[in-house]
């Protein structure tokens, strides 16, 4: 049986990828949608769900940015989802942003591989982002993540935001979430 929440599922192929299917089936029950940059991995996704390719991008190629911008929006558009989780890089990023800009619930896994900060992508999307999850205590502690979420927790009374470590948690939070949503 499916939930009524749409979930995007989006992030760059590779380790990115591969963090965010290892917690995928937590959301089995909710309508499942993959978003990645490789068309190399569709088939693999598309007998998950459904897949949508938006192709990858960073900094340094702006054109690029920008066509998968315009993806993005084309996808969200398609099938508005009610939240949507990634762990990054840049397609990523520009998904949970367009994304937000149609009411989307924005959780951001940031990437495995940043033990001392959040990942940039991580940095752009705090402002917006729900729920923020990091693996690394030292990076859940930063001063600044810290001041961000009590802010968000004082301003929109989401009590519940604060430095989440998500191996301890098993993603358990964000079904109950869902549902308050």
């Amino acid at each position: 049986m499916t939930d009524k929440y749409k979930i995007y599922l989006a992030a760059s192929a590779g380790g990115h990828l591969t963090q965010l299917l290892k917690v995928a089936d937590t959301f089995k029950n909710y309508e499942v949608f993959y978003v990645s940059t490789l068309d190399s991995i569709a088939k693999t996704l598309e007998r998950k769900g459904t897949f949508y390719l938006i192709g990858e991008c960073n900094r340094e190629h702006p054109f690029q940015v920008i066509l998968v911008f315009f993806k993005c929006i084309k996808i969200i558009l398609s099938k508005k989802p009610n939240v949507i989780i990634s762990t990054g890089a840049a397609p990523g990023y520009l998904l949970c942003l367009v994304g937000k800009l149609f009411g989307a619930k924005i959780v951001w896994i940031d990437s495995i591989a940043n033990i001392d900060r959040l990942s940039l992508s991580g940095r752009l999307i705090l402002p917006l982002s729900d729920l923020i999850l990091s693996q690394w205590t030292e990076v859940a502690k930063l001063e600044k993540f810290q001041r961000w979420l009590l802010w968000r927790q004082i301003a929109r009374n989401f009590f519940f935001l604060k430095p989440v470590y998500w191996p301890q948690v098993l993603f358990r939070p964000i079904q109950r979430r869902l549902e308050w949503w």
